[in-house]
């Protein structure tokens, strides 16, 4: 019979306990960290990250704790997620926009590398190929240019819209 996983505890923002193998967990540098330090007790407190977040995290960690992480190609060849990530990864983030920003900022917090370049990936697929004004819709962004400025930061960056 194979021996139990050593297990961690992590401790969202709300208190809520959530278990992670140890060997998962080791993809975040924070936790890696703070149960190296400390053997004893194995609870780590997150209170930089919600529940919800942290279990979809755990998941991911739970997801890679044996598999190569994949190399995101930059720039990316293609707004599809599909076609720049394994088909899991696409469907990870396939996420409403607060969620997705929720796991952008566990992922820096924790300090998971990979999840954070998938993620900020997701986000710029988002935005390939659309407008200024595209963007400012799709992230409710208020435009607070004036015509003239627009028109003279438009002028200022022309180089940037040449392909």
């Amino acid at each position: 019979m194979a021996a139990a996983e050593e297990m961690i505890v992590l401790v969202s923002q709300e208190s809520e306990r959530i278990e992670v193998s140890k060997k998962a967990g080791a993809l975040s540098a924070l936790i890696q960290t703070m149960t190296e330090d400390n053997e004893d007790d194995e609870e780590v407190p997150l209170l930089d990250v919600k529940a919800p977040t942290l279990r979809k995290i755990v998941e991911y960690m739970e997801h890679y704790k044996d598999a190569k992480l994949p190399e995101i190609e930059k720039p990316l060849r293609s707004s599809k997620m599909e076609q720049v990530v394994p088909e899991w990864d696409a469907k990870f983030v396939d996420a409403p926009q607060e969620t997705l920003f929720e796991l952008i900022l566990g992922a820096n917090y924790m300090d998971i590398k990979p999840l954070l370049d998938l993620t900020c990936a997701k986000v710029a697929s988002m935005i390939k190929g659309k407008t200024p004004e595209e963007i400012r819709k799709l992230f409710n962004i208020e435009n607070d240019f004036t015509p003239e400025e627009e028109a003279q930061v438009r002028d200022e960056n022309k180089w940037a819209e040449e392909t």
